[in-house]
């Protein structure tokens, strides 16, 4: 389901993206839930479509998100 605003995502998320990767997150999910509805693996779909967004501006750095250069 879409989130509202970033403080509704997964506690997960919260605790180890920036903020900023936390707003593409939330932004490119809920873009992709709302284009792939009536898919049945739209969570899924959106989960993988979020990620990708957010591994577009930002690197994992040992245990820290870190934006690309």
């Amino acid at each position: 389901m879409p989130w509202a605003s970033i403080e509704d995502l997964p506690e997960t998320l919260r605790d180890r993206l920036p903020v900023h990767a936390q707003e593409i997150f939330l932004a490119a999910f809920n873009a992709a839930w709302r284009q792939h509805a009536r898919e049945p693996e739209v969570e899924a779909t959106a989960h993988r479509i979020a990620w990708a967004a957010v591994k577009r501006r930002y690197r994992k750095s040992g245990d820290v998100w870190v934006p690309r250069t």
